[in-house]
């Protein structure tokens, strides 16, 4: 089973990660390219890129300049105890156990605007990308362009012929693999609570799920959908009557 998520904008860079493993992206020399790029842009313009305050674009401005490899402990960071938005909220990384560590290193793999692909325990440097983000690199466009269909064909070289692919990533970073390219089906979660007599998506509350069901998945060895119908955390449930073939419903 491979799992995919998407990163975070909320960094940590300050707490140090429970493990001194760590591994190498394969796409640095990719990175470095759009690092160079982004060190062009003046403040303004990357507030204006970005569409981010004065004070966002400043931080952003001296983290463009200050990026540098190659990286080490010492001035980078694993990007799973790296990213801390409500999906890692819900992975909850510091309390996983050293021994389901190189379970998730197989398992999970994190879409990022600067970095492509990244494996777990891959040492990035902090960063501020989307994957929306309309950066022009060369003849490219935006990063949709930029990366192609690199990310999906190094997916593939990872995936096994009947392998499950779990869709835990935001829409604007799925896009990055397209589904014409991938080898294998994909499973897309959604998880919906019940409000003003109805059941909705509440982004916020559809963010940690994704995150509590990759914490899921890895403490539980799941590698099948029915294992994967079994997500009970927080109150969800699996809803065979709201699901369809390729998208898995749980709901509470």
């Amino acid at each position: 089973m491979k799992i995919i998520i998407s990163p975070a904008k909320s960094l940590d860079f300050e707490t140090k990660a429970t493990t001194e493993n760590f591994s190498t992206s394969n796409f640095l020399n990719e990175s470095e390219k759009l690092n160079k790029k982004l060190k062009t842009l003046s403040r303004k313009k990357l507030s204006e890129l970005m569409k981010i305050s004065d004070d966002l674009s400043a931080l952003n401005y001296e983290r463009n300049q200050a990026w540098t490899l190659p990286f080490d402990l010492n001035n980078a960071k694993q990007a799973v105890f790296s990213f801390t938005g409500e999906v890692y909220r819900g992975i909850d990384v510091n309390t996983l156990s050293e021994a389901k560590i190189p379970e998730m290193q197989n398992k999970l793999r994190i879409l990022s605007g600067l970095y492509g692909l990244l494996k777990p325990l891959d040492l990035i440097q902090p960063y501020r990308l989307e994957m929306g983000t309309k950066l022009k690199v060369g003849r490219k466009e935006n990063l949709y362009q930029f990366w192609g269909d690199t990310l999906a064909n190094s997916l593939n070289e990872e995936l096994e012929d009947g392998e499950l692919l779990v869709n835990l990533a935001s829409a604007e970073y799925f896009k990055a693999l397209p589904k014409k390219t991938l080898k294998v089906p994909m499973i897309t979660p959604v998880f919906k609570d019940f409000k003003n007599g109805q059941y909705k998506t509440i982004m916020t509350f559809a963010k940690k799920a994704r995150g509590l069901m990759v914490r899921y998945i890895i403490d539980n060895d799941v590698e099948t959908i029915a294992e994967l119908k079994g997500f009970n955390v927080e109150g969800y449930g699996f809803s065979e009557e709201m699901s369809k073939e390729n998208e898995l419903v749980f709901v509470r």
